[in-house]
């Protein structure tokens, strides 16, 4: 029964949302070639090549960390744990990397925003966001196409130089 009544209530959300757009026509499809969005991603092996350049970055300072590449919606492509980086490290690794393509800022700026006390502390409690250093957006051309989580270094910004050296490792082999 109660169920019936959310679904009677988002039901009617629905129809009075649907009823505002065909009063005032479609806010945002101003064309047909607005009717449908293109993305661009990594392919999985560049992908890997970043969690391999992150990884041995990290190894060449003593580190024993986890990397993991998301595309751009926070799902995981590559993920990489060194022999003795702690358990916590994968899970640790793609949550940065979610965060940081969720709020499209590196993950190290948003910790004092974020803190408690201020505006937005609420954004703590989004699942899956993590509010530690070492979660670095990838964009081409000006989009954003993955995410870099690196979790395992001594500090935030530790972590966040192993990402960005993997995103740079790649650079040449992104395309013009």
């Amino acid at each position: 029964m109660i169920q019936r009544k959310h679904m009677a209530v988002a039901a009617l959300a629905l129809g009075t949302a649907l009823a505002a757009t065909a009063a005032t026509g479609p806010a945002l499809a101003q064309s047909e070639e607005d009717a449908i969005v293109q993305h661009n991603a990594l392919t999985p092996e560049l992908a890997h090549a970043i969690t391999e350049a992150a990884m041995q970055h990290c190894l060449e300072q003593g580190y024993q960390v986890a990397v993991a590449v998301t595309d751009r919606w926070g799902v995981p492509q590559s993920l990489i744990r060194a022999r003795y980086a702690g358990p916590h490290t994968p899970e640790t690794a793609i949550r940065k990397a979610y965060t940081a393509v969720s709020f499209r800022t590196p993950t190290v700026d948003l910790i004092a925003n974020t803190a408690a006390g201020e505006q937005q502390s609420g954004a703590r409690d989004i699942p899956g966001v993590l509010m530690l250093g070492g979660g670095e957006p990838m964009e081409w051309h000006g989009g954003l196409i993955a995410g870099v989580g690196v979790s395992g270094a001594p500090t935030g910004e530790d972590d966040a130089a192993c990402a960005k050296a993997g995103i740079e490792a790649v650079q040449d082999r992104m395309p013009l």
